[in-house]
């Protein structure tokens, strides 16, 4: 990510990616959105993030490898066993690039986080 020059946007973070990788973080943006109707896009710590109520709701990002989930460590231990097959540490979730991205589990993970911010 180009630190002198950060994306404003969403849109902005997005266009910085291969086409294949824009295609994933557009889904990643549409299952989160529609799992967390009220919240807000923003650009937090350079990465896509959803905010609710002023808080910090998820956040998603890319990487050479992977796409990085961040639903606070509570999304993360809430869906421990449906996260086990990929790496994961306190607070976040690594999907690997070239493999299918759980949507059904990030849509699950983001509810989670509207009720607990709701």
């Amino acid at each position: 990510m180009d630190n002198k020059n950060p994306p404003q946007t969403i849109d902005e973070y997005i266009a910085r990616f291969p086409e294949e990788v824009q295609v994933i973080l557009q889904e990643m943006r549409r299952t989160i959105s529609a799992a967390a109707p009220e919240a807000v896009e923003a650009i937090r710590y350079q990465m896509p993030t959803f905010k609710l109520k002023g808080k910090n709701l998820i956040h998603f990002a890319a990487f050479k490898h992977h796409i990085g989930l961040y639903p606070t460590p509570s999304g993360i231990t809430a869906f421990d066993k449906e996260l086990a097959p990929y790496k994961k540490a306190k607070g976040s979730a690594q999907f690997p690039l070239g493999k299918p991205v759980p949507y059904d589990l990030v849509r699950r993970i983001t509810e989670f986080r509207v009720g607990e911010e709701g």
